[in-house]
């Protein structure tokens, strides 16, 4: 279960995780390429950090290379690897909805990273398990999917094939995704990389993965499901009682989430998860040297970063998580209430916090004052807000007072 803890609480258990790690400070430790953080730059003063376990932590710099999910990872941060462990643990089973000890994952630096980690193992399985060639092998996913997308497919030397999607709703449509489907079949494709949404980055828009799944399985070609929720993942679960973009449902395998976004943990910290058994697919043997070899595309990373979210996740706990959500819910929906009063054009899935605004309703000078992102810096057809937590009502009063001169809240 995941249970809130109160601030004592979590100090100790991360003093007591780094104490269980093999620290650089008064052991013989003579192996391994790193060390603690430069004393000359970063001090280690105990008045500073004896309530600090985040600061802590960076400076004591334990490497959580690997995947501490599997049977075996390095035993010289056993202590903080087993509270990434945990964060794996609450993501796929609390948040995402699989049972008890049925995925494997690590916490990456983002969800590029994620995203290209899912896409290199089933490229992988379908090379070396179905004998697939790479022009054989495509990713398909939303006009609106992440860039990071067309990032994995040039990295990986495979396809990547854009669906159009609904303009009512900004998510892919079965017109769309068959239309897709038949025109690579043409071109040679049998391998299907599907790549799902959990809220778009623009738009907040997400995909039903569902229709995915009927239009390759009646045609009865290989497939392989990954959700990119590094935005909605930590949002969606709890605006929303939609599980078929999770773990709950038999055909995704693997997700996304990005603790820098909703969870406003540090920058260069996101989470992989997928089922247990595909981690193998990108087992690394050349690292011969690392305990448990190396299955992530990422290697050596800070644990640090796996700290911090374990930290955001047990000072809120699943209830509290819960209200912070439907806090953001109600300021977003109140924003949402005044738009349609003025007759703003906008776009909203109603379980997501981000609005995006026709840009023929707000001059290119208010967007940029307000700091609104376009969809294309070049030609912006739309601007986004994202209600996040310093978005207060007195900031999107400010803001409809400019698009709109008669408001009156």
């Amino acid at each position: 279960m995941w249970k809130k803890l109160n601030q004592s609480q979590i100090r100790e258990r991360i003093f007591e995780a780094l104490r269980k790690n093999r620290g650089f400070r008064g052991e013989n430790v003579l192996g391994l390429p790193a060390s603690y953080l430069d004393t000359k730059v970063f001090s280690p003063d105990h008045a500073l950090l004896d309530n600090a376990p985040f600061l802590s932590t960076m400076v004591e710099n334990p490497n959580h290379i690997g995947c501490h999910t599997l049977e075996q990872s390095e035993a010289y941060f056993e202590g903080t690897h087993a509270l990434e462990r945990e964060v794996i643990r609450i993501c796929a089973e609390q948040i995402m909805g699989a049972e008890e000890d049925t995925c494997d994952g690590y916490v990456a630096s983002g969800g590029t990273e994620a995203n290209l980690q899912a896409i290199w193992i089933y490229r992988n399985y379908f090379l070396n398990e179905c004998g697939a060639k790479h022009e054989e092998i495509a990713i398909i996913g939303s006009e609106h999917t992440h860039y990071s997308t067309a990032k994995a497919a040039n990295v990986l030397n495979i396809r990547w094939a854009k669906v159009e999607t609904d303009k009512n709703t900004m998510a892919v449509n079965k017109s769309g995704i068959e239309d897709s489907i038949t025109g690579l079949e043409k071109e040679g494709i049998r391998y299907f990389i599907v790549v799902a949404n959990m809220m778009t980055t623009m738009f907040g828009s997400v995909d039903d993965v569902n229709l995915y799944v009927d239009a390759l399985s009646s045609r009865n070609l290989e497939f392989k499901v990954h959700v990119d929720a590094a935005f909605g993942g930590f949002y969606y679960p709890f605006s929303s009682d939609d599980t078929r973009l999770t773990f709950q449902n038999p055909h995704v395998t693997s997700i996304t989430m990005d603790a820098h976004k909703m969870a406003q943990a540090p920058y260069g910290t996101g989470v992989f998860l997928i089922r247990k058994g595909w981690m193998q697919h990108a087992h690394t043997k050349e690292a011969s040297y690392v305990e448990g070899q190396d299955s992530t595309l990422i290697g050596s990373r800070s644990g640090a970063n796996s700290i911090a979210v374990w930290m955001i996740l047990m000072t809120y706990g699943k209830f509290g998580w819960h209200e912070k959500i439907f806090v953001l819910q109600k300021r977003t929906d109140w924003l949402c209430e005044q738009l349609d009063q003025h007759q703003i054009r906008y776009f909203r899935n109603p379980n997501s916090n981000i609005v995006t605004i026709d840009s023929s309703e707000l001059s290119a000078e208010i967007a940029t004052n307000f700091g609104l992102v376009p969809d294309n810096h070049n030609a912006p057809d739309w601007y986004k807000i994202v209600v996040m937590e310093h978005v207060e009502i007195e900031h999107l009063e400010l803001f409809l007072n400019q698009i709109i001169p008669e408001f009156v809240s």
